[in-house]
């Protein structure tokens, strides 16, 4: 799914990256702890957060995560995107909730990461 069709179904915002707009992601990952984005999150995946601030794009820029969304109409501080740009990321922002957020790209074909990435991490 583009992002740009991510934009679309989330009404979202674009903060930072309107260049990247039709940069393909494969799956989703939600979660408001930078641990777990690291410890799973691999490969084209848009990552979907209530957390705004600069941990979240070094977090992304580790994993290369292309794409944040931050949901509830969070928006960034300067700071914050500024790191985004120089570092090339995706920024969009959502008036969804979280929960909501993730079952609008998962019912709209757009999966998260599969239960083996979890599994193979608790062993």
């Amino acid at each position: 799914m583009t992002i740009r069709k991510i934009c679309e179904l989330l009404e979202a915002r674009v903060i930072t990256g309107e260049d990247k707009l039709d940069n393909e992601m494969d799956t989703a990952f939600s979660s408001d702890m930078m641990s777990d984005v690291l410890a799973y999150v691999t490969g084209r995946t848009v990552l979907l957060t209530g957390t705004v601030n600069e941990h979240v794009i070094r977090t992304a820029e580790m994993v290369d995560v292309e794409c944040v969304v931050f949901v509830r109409a969070k928006l960034p501080s300067q700071e914050v995107i500024d790191r985004a740009v120089e570092d090339g990321i995706v920024l969009l922002s959502t008036p969804h909730t979280l929960y909501v957020t993730s079952g609008i790209l998962y019912s709209n074909g757009l999966p998260g990461i599969g239960r083996r990435k979890y599994q193979d991490a608790s062993d």
